[in-house]
């Protein structure tokens, strides 16, 4: 896969938020802004929410399932899915170096 597929691009907080969130399952837009509060903490407003929806589907991260009522479903793709776990892994090294360097300060 080529290298610009994992680079989550200059709003990547909001994106990353999303596909953590899809990661337990499809959800559509009002229920990922209230996973996202409840699980992490942030409150996406919608223009947030669905430029990031717009721009993970793009890159192929995730997919529209089909509408359920007057509400369309995202879930996470197989890249998605890669995507997060080399962004959280790098997330779990940044915190591993980070928080050995503050217990020497300590």
């Amino acid at each position: 896969m080529p290298a610009d597929l994992f680079d989550l691009g200059r709003f990547s907080h909001p994106g990353l938020l999303i596909l953590a969130s899809l990661a337990g399952g499809p959800k559509y837009g009002y229920a990922l802004m209230q996973d996202v509060a409840e699980a992490f903490g942030v409150q996406l407003g919608p223009g947030t929410l669905y430029g990031a929806l717009s721009r993970l589907e793009q890159r192929g991260l995730i997919e529209p399932l089909p509408a359920e009522d007057r509400r369309r479903p995202y879930r996470l793709t197989s890249a998605g899915a890669q995507a997060l776990g080399q962004q959280l892994v790098s997330l779990r090294d940044l915190a591993l170096v980070g928080l050995e360097r503050l217990a020497v300060l300590s």
